[in-house]
């Protein structure tokens, strides 16, 4: 896996993925940045919902569940100190479906944050990740 960031004005920076896709960061205005796209550390929030959910409705669909849709909301906090690191992040997931197992639900975000979301595994070396869920018939 690689990526190439690049600066291109003031704060901003656009990053090129390995497979080939733009992502554009700023920082923030007091930071010298325009908000021109997200910050660096929104985008590892981003990369670990995205991962998180990729397993979720991946491990529900082959566990035959009539999922129709997977949001998950993250709240973080972060120290107060540099190195900013993440110290706490929850994971709200609202999973909608027609007549899905709760038990279903709860196995696949535990089996994502115990064994296959790199993501969150990784950020959970620095910050205690919880997780909660809904399932919302749909």
């Amino acid at each position: 896996m690689e990526c190439k960031v690049r600066w291109f004005d003031g704060m901003s920076f656009v990053a090129e993925t390995g497979s080939g896709h733009l992502v554009a960061m700023d920082g923030a205005p007091e930071a010298g940045g325009r908000n021109l796209g997200p910050r660096p550390m929104e985008m590892l929030l981003v990369g670990a919902g995205g991962c998180t959910s990729f397993d979720v409705v991946m491990i529900l669909k082959r566990g035959r569940q009539e999922i129709t849709d997977c949001v998950v909301e993250i709240e973080a906090e972060r120290a107060a100190t540099d190195p900013k690191v993440f110290t706490k992040i929850h994971m709200h997931f609202v999973v909608t479906g027609r007549n899905l197992k709760p038990e279903a639900v709860e196995r696949a975000i535990k089996l994502s944050a115990e064994k296959y979301c790199s993501a969150t595994i990784m950020l959970g070396k620095t910050a205690e990740v919880t997780h909660d869920w809904e399932v919302v018939e749909g």
